[in-house]
């Protein structure tokens, strides 16, 4: 290592252990016989675990933040393939007003979304809160992630290759299938996963449209106001924790291999 370099590989290593730090604590205090989150550690247990396990409430609460998230990361990049296809094919009026507009739930506080959602699915449509207005609301939210992904995929390969299929007599639809679709299959895989993280995640919505199904960050801020609750809450974001690395690197082979495939010469 150059002694020129050392400062930033230092820096870097600091950076890290800043963010993921407080992280890597919550597998430690899972283990902890003790209920609380304190150095030094009482003794090793599994126990934490095994009530979790058998806590039904959260079990619900996790099963309906996974259909939430699935459904939501589905629809999510269905809508805005089709829409950075044209955004990136095309040149339409207006283009930059539409990429505005789709980036408002980037810069708008969710906290704001929440209450005027809150309103008018109360007031103007008279619907009852449950998932599906969860998951309508995390759409909502999803998709300016999506069109970002995807939009930067579909401008990362070439444009003509779609030509020749154009000029070989496929048609626009076909052309997709075959030679889009495939090539941007990568970009597809990870908005999917970043939606379903996204939605997964979201606590501010789903706690102004949840009714009397709620998501899993709605049920945790409620037990946390219970002590002996959280080496439970520790032992489940351990869990989730574990997964989410195992998507991470699971969407990372497959980047590559999207990647690899692109390569001039292979067939």
């Amino acid at each position: 290592m150059r002694s020129s370099s050392r400062p930033f590989y230092i820096y870097a290593v600091l950076f890290m252990l800043f963010l993921y730090g407080p992280i890597l604590l919550a597998p430690l205090f899972s283990v902890n016989d003790s209920i609380f989150a304190t150095f030094p550690l009482k003794g090793f247990t599994l126990r934490h675990y095994a009530e979790m396990a058998n806590n039904t409430g959260l079990l619900k609460a996790l099963r309906n933040s996974l259909i939430v998230a699935s459904a939501s990361s589905i629809i999510a990049t269905a809508v805005s393939v089709p829409a950075a296809i044209a955004l990136t094919r095309y040149k339409l009026r207006g283009s930059g007003l539409i990429m505005t507009a789709m980036s408002a739930p980037l810069v708008v506080p969710s906290i704001i979304f929440g209450v005027a959602l809150l309103i008018i699915i109360l007031r103007f449509l008279d619907l009852e809160l449950t998932l599906w207005t969860i998951g309508a609301s995390h759409v909502f939210i999803s998709i300016p992630f999506a069109m970002t992904v995807l939009m930067s995929r579909l401008e990362g390969f070439d444009k003509s290759l779609e030509e020749a299929s154009r000029d070989l007599g496929e048609g626009a639809w076909m052309t997709f299938l075959r030679v889009t679709l495939p090539l941007a299959m990568s970009g597809i895989v990870s908005s999917l996963l970043l939606c379903f993280v996204t939605s997964f995640d979201e606590f501010v919505l789903a706690f102004f449209l949840s009714g009397t199904e709620t998501t899993l960050p709605v049920y945790l801020f409620g037990q946390l106001r219970f002590p002996n609750k959280l080496p439970g809450m520790l032992a489940l974001g351990t869990t989730i924790l574990m997964f989410s690395t195992l998507i991470v690197i699971l969407a990372e082979i497959l980047r590559r291999r999207g990647v690899q495939s692109n390569s001039p010469g292979e067939v």
